[in-house]
């Protein structure tokens, strides 16, 4: 197994530290938002390293909703490459680790349907599409 690189922002490497250490007693919020986060664990598409990166929890059935907004940012977040680049990945829920396979929604009408789950679930989603001019990735991560 490669080597686990925690994450240069202080807030991301804090909380997946916290989450992992209580086995999802603790850190399953977003900063002091309420709103649950799962921990997803990939691989570096550049360095093969071990990444992880709390998400809004988005559920479908027994699949997971990820997206990639990085707030608005102009650019996807470093993730997006990774999955797109590897789509086995680790999804922590809590106390539970779940091996799942991800893929990059393209089909409009599923793209709609999942981001209406995301923006339920966390609608600064909305807004942080408006503050971009590219289309947001969204992901699906379905048991392995």
């Amino acid at each position: 197994m490669a080597d686990y690189i925690p994450s240069t922002r202080d807030w991301v490497r804090e909380q997946v530290e916290l989450y992992e250490r209580t086995n999802g007693a603790e850190g399953t919020t977003l900063r002091d938002t309420g709103l649950a986060v799962i921990i997803v664990t990939n691989q570096g598409n550049k360095t093969g390293a071990v990444r992880k990166t709390p998400l809004m929890r988005v559920k479908d059935g027994d699949s997971y909703v990820l997206v990639g907004s990085m707030g608005g940012a102009p650019k996807n977040p470093v993730w997006v490459y990774n999955l797109r680049s590897d789509g086995n990945v680790q999804i922590r829920d809590k106390a539970e680790v779940y091996n799942m396979t991800v893929s990059e929604v393209f089909d409009d009408a599923e793209r709609a349907r999942l981001w209406s789950l995301a923006v339920e679930a966390y609608p600064p989603y909305e807004e942080y599409q408006e503050r971009t001019s590219r289309k947001i990735p969204v992901f699906i991560a379905r048991p392995a």
